[in-house]
């Protein structure tokens, strides 16, 4: 290890948490020590955020860190990182700080342990700016798990803005590689269910409103498909809170999962709720994408360290993935480009991202 710092600009281009999240991994994983300033300089309040200190602190305990301006607020941190090893951790947003952001931090990390890991993650399960937990099971894990490992995540509480109060245990093995992923090919939609919920004082009936107005608009565009959206009243001993939303996917023929969700809020009209997630995952189906703009971004740290060459076809590249990338290629010698697919029907907006990935070799297995 020399001393020399990889110095990160936390407000550039999206300038957010996720900065934060892919190059602390990053750091934690290669053993480069960081400095990284102007923490979410773009947001109305800068700096550190509870969740964002949540997921710092995991991964210094992750890697028997060295973790300095690590309170609420602090706009620069350094964090020199240790050797990973597996064991349980826990990290406790204390507030409604999303637990899939805690995930998306810790879990690279815990691929290149020297021994199997748990982490009970805290705070909030359904939260807005960022994946809902059922997006995190029934979409991000089945491909992700296409690098070549699997997770187990168990939902033990569920929590709602504002108090959180959720767990979930996610528990997984160390790798001694990740392979390369090819999805390129859509494929046609053979099927689209999901799930609407209510949690606390909401009665069911909201739930049942949610998918029905779901249901009728994906209608008007799919009409050949059983549309399966399961109303749930989540049970009281396993949620915190009061809390409602829903979640819709479309499976393909070639495995693709594709979404579009919604979170209730006071105030917002349940229909309106699941005409939001039915609108987002018509777009994500409109673009001719393999992937959904959630999920986009969530694949570029794996794609960097897996050995090989990765391929995706997306639709239009957001600004959390050009994020992503560009922290990627700073950290690691991943090394991405982004094409126009050319083979599609001009109309459609799609693209390829392709990665030359770096070939984390887990020294520790």
């Amino acid at each position: 290890m020399n001393g020399d710092r990889v110095e990160i600009d936390g407000g550039i281009m999206e300038g957010g948490g996720q900065i934060l999240r892919v190059s602390t991994a990053l750091s934690c994983l290669l053993g480069l020590p960081l400095r990284v300033r102007r923490i979410r300089a773009g947001r109305s309040q800068p700096g550190l955020r509870p969740q964002h200190l949540s997921g710092l602190e995991i991964i210094r305990d992750l890697c028997e860190g060295k973790l300095e301006g690590g309170e609420i607020g602090s706009t620069e941190i350094t964090f020199t990182p240790g050797k990973i090893k597996g064991g349980t951790h826990i990290a406790d947003t204390k507030t409604a700080g999303s637990v899939c952001l805690l995930m998306q931090v810790a879990m690279p990390c815990v691929l290149f342990a020297a021994s199997p890991s748990e982490l009970c993650l805290k705070g909030g399960t359904n939260a807005e700016m960022a994946p809902q937990i059922d997006y995190t099971v029934m979409v991000f894990k089945p491909i992700v798990e296409k690098f070549n490992f699997t997770f187990n995540c168990d939902i033990k509480k569920r929590g709602y803005y504002p108090q959180g109060g959720g767990e979930v245990v996610v528990q997984m093995s160390p790798v001694k590689e990740l392979s390369p992923i090819n999805l390129t090919e859509r494929g046609t939609v053979t099927k689209i269910y999901g799930r609407a919920f209510v949690a606390g004082a909401l009665p069911i009936k909201l739930a049942k409103d949610m998918a029905a107005a779901a249901v009728r608009c994906i209608r008007k565009e799919i009409r050949d498909l059983y549309i399966n959206i399961q109303p749930v009243r989540e049970p009281d001993d396993q949620a915190v809170g009061t809390g409602s939303g829903i979640i819709v996917v479309a499976e393909t023929s070639t495995g693709c999962l594709l979404a579009g969700s919604s979170l209730g809020k006071r105030g917002k009209n349940s229909d309106k709720v699941g005409i939001e997630a039915a609108e987002i995952l018509l777009r994500n189906l409109k673009h001719g994408g393999t992937v959904d703009d959630s999920l986009q971004d969530q694949l570029i740290i794996f794609m960097a360290l897996a050995k090989g060459v990765s391929r995706v076809k997306s639709g239009p590249i957001t600004l959390h993935t050009q994020t992503a990338i560009h922290f990627a290629e700073q950290l690691t010698k991943a090394k991405f480009t982004v094409t126009k697919s050319e083979e599609e029907d001009p109309s459609k907006d799609t693209y390829i991202i392709e990665c030359q990935g770096m070939g984390m070799i887990n020294p520790n297995l």
